[in-house]
């Protein structure tokens, strides 16, 4: 949840828009959408958090968890390394 909140924070303030503004548009108190940024809030409920990503234009998905970067991720790395 902290790694979505810290990806929810980050898009909202890109974006230029306060806490309370988002939680104007939802219908969530400001106390809400800081508590679900910071990690503060354990639970949010699918809606909440759905609602939260396509208000910011986010998609939430749902992958199989890997212990290692796929041989396409390293190209990927390998090629940017060698871009910058």
């Amino acid at each position: 949840m902290t790694e979505i909140g810290t990806r929810l924070l980050e898009t909202r303030t890109r974006q230029k828009l306060s806490q309370a503004e988002l939680g104007k548009r939802l219908g969530m108190s400001r106390a809400t959408i800081s508590g679900i940024e910071t990690g503060k809030i354990a639970e949010v409920g699918i809606r909440k958090m759905m609602a939260l990503c396509a208000a910011l234009g986010l998609e939430l998905s749902v992958g199989q968890r890997r212990q290692y970067p796929t041989l396409q991720e390293l190209r990927q790395e390998q090629h940017e390394k060698k871009r910058a």
